[in-house]
């Protein structure tokens, strides 16, 4: 169902479309599970100036998923082996976008990097099943930092 959207590398000027993607699934879905210091934190986190200096020294990648024209979900990895973003437009849940930005990021950066051997992600709550789903595994209980709630998981990579 997914094959008609096209994945590919955001440049510097998608991000800020990008970026408001994420802002606008992060409210829906999962600022209900975090605390107001929380929501803070990943405003800042997001941060457009912030962001696109990681963009340019090339310590975070950006990938889109398009309908046509239209963004409709965002995968971030920073220095090719942890995903720190993975938003999808709630039209488009459950309809294999995630898993095919993943695809197209891990491919990437085991391309990219040698002896990669794992990525990693924190997890948000409402994401876990859909990491589980792609095949990640929780590598510790449920985490609060600077009212970020997460799970730290893996995917282990075949060399």
């Amino acid at each position: 169902m997914y094959e008609k959207y096209l994945i590919r590398e955001l440049k510097e000027h998608d991000i800020r479309n990008a970026l408001n993607l994420i802002w606008n699934v992060f409210e829906e879905f999962e600022s209900p599970d975090y605390c107001a210091e929380g929501i803070e934190s990943f405003h800042e986190f997001i941060e457009y100036n912030s962001i696109i200096e990681k963009v340019k020294e090339k310590s975070i990648f950006f990938w889109g998923c398009f309908d046509c024209e239209k963004l409709i979900g965002v995968l971030a990895i920073r220095d090719l082996n942890h995903i720190c973003m993975l938003f999808v437009d709630k039209n488009y849940h459950k309809r294999g976008v995630a898993k095919k930005l993943m695809a197209v990021g891990v491919k990437y950066c085991t391309e990219s990097k040698d002896d990669l051997t794992e990525i990693t992600v924190n997890s948000s709550p409402y994401a876990i099943e859909v990491y589980h789903k792609l095949g990640f595994k929780d590598t510790n209980v449920e985490q609060i930092v600077n009212g970020i709630r997460f799970t730290p998981m893996k995917l282990s990579i075949a060399n």
